[in-house]
């Protein structure tokens, strides 16, 4: 069984009597795709991204069983009023709990909710319950602030409680340290690794060891990180025993390797050797399959570089769609059976 846990949506349609500031959708002469345009950004949306037909055939194709769908993240406007940002959120999870509705056990879709005013946020999040929606996509940074900043605290803390789970989707900061044609390589890397790294230093990890978590693309360069900050915190190479007299800034705590054991991580990187590393480093048990589709093209067949390592079926189990289910909230054992198509696409 696939399941691709990193996937997007657009909404087909936006309101006719929507604030300026909202994104529309325009047609697209002689297609059934759309234009979607959002501030400066043009972006020509294919059908897949709001036609739940077409999502399912496309899963079908290439031997995927069930897509978690979050929102494409330009939508993840923190720029906005609150009060335009929290009524943009609720048409999209009112979208989003549409498009799942077709097909419930392939669409999992996940919510959004307006970061950028964290008290209406945290508030939203019982709708979000209430949508049977599993969760929300949130963004690597919210106007420029870590999201372990205690401020968001509140927020991650109402989520564990309400058993919902956290997709977070590296974006770029407002004030960029890197050239434009970095956005979507060097930026999607350093972004993620400062979310990771910022729940942990934060204490958000710490405090909330319930909260499910999962960082896009692996979180960026954190996997590289974690073994010298290991050292600073208890002086260990290779993660021997404590060596206090090594250490540089000794730490009773949890290891930073414990806490980022505590996160998922979509394994969406390009390279096997990348993801052998992510495994033995972090554990198969914290991976998820990603494509970044249909925003990117996914592999033919999906997660064909994963497969290509040859884990022991456990961990491949684990990997190709246990670890969703368990980052979902939902057992593994009674998640649901896949369509006989994409089942028979995957095994090719």
């Amino acid at each position: 069984m696939i399941v691709d846990a990193h996937t997007h949506l657009l909404p087909k349609d936006y309101p006719a009597d929507a604030p300026e500031c909202f994104p529309h959708m325009e047609p697209i002469e002689g297609s059934d795709d759309r234009l979607l345009v959002f501030g400066k950004m043009r972006f020509p949306a294919k059908e897949v991204f709001f036609e739940a037909e077409r999502r399912v055939e496309a899963m079908d194709a290439s031997g995927v069983d069930t897509e978690v769908v979050s929102p494409m993240p330009p939508l993840l406007r923190y720029d906005l009023p609150a009060a335009d940002g929290l009524a943009l959120a609720r048409h999209v999870n009112d979208f989003a709990a549409e498009l799942s509705s077709h097909a419930p056990e392939r669409i999992i879709g996940l919510g959004m909710v307006p970061m950028q005013d964290p008290d209406a946020a945290t508030a939203e999040l019982a709708a979000i319950a209430d949508a049977g929606l599993p969760g929300v996509e949130i963004a690597s940074n919210i106007l420029g602030s870590s999201i372990g900043e205690e401020k968001f605290l509140p927020f991650f803390t109402e989520a564990e409680r309400l058993g919902l789970s956290i997709f977070v989707h590296a974006m770029p900061a407002p004030i960029d340290r890197l050239p434009t044609s970095a956005m979507g390589t060097y930026v999607v890397g350093i972004e993620g690794m400062y979310a990771a790294a910022s729940m942990m230093l934060g204490g958000t990890a710490a405090a909330l060891p319930d909260l499910r978590i999962s960082f896009s693309h692996a979180a960026g360069g954190l996997a590289m990180m974690l073994p010298r900050a290991n050292y600073f915190w208890g002086g260990s190479w290779n993660e021997e025993p404590k060596d206090l007299e090594r250490a540089v800034m000794p730490d009773d705590g949890p290891s930073p390797l414990e806490l980022a054991r505590r996160f998922y991580y979509d394994s969406m990187v390009f390279d096997r050797r990348t993801i052998q590393y992510l495994v033995e480093l972090l554990g198969a048990d914290r991976l998820l399959l990603g494509s970044d589709f249909p925003a990117m093209p996914r592999e033919d067949p999906a997660s064909k570089t994963a497969r290509s390592l040859e884990l022991p079926e456990d961990q491949w189990e684990d990997l190709s769609w246990r670890n969703a289910m368990r980052w979902l909230g939902r057992d593994p054992v009674t998640a649901g059976v896949a369509a006989p198509q994409a089942q028979e696409a995957s095994a090719r």
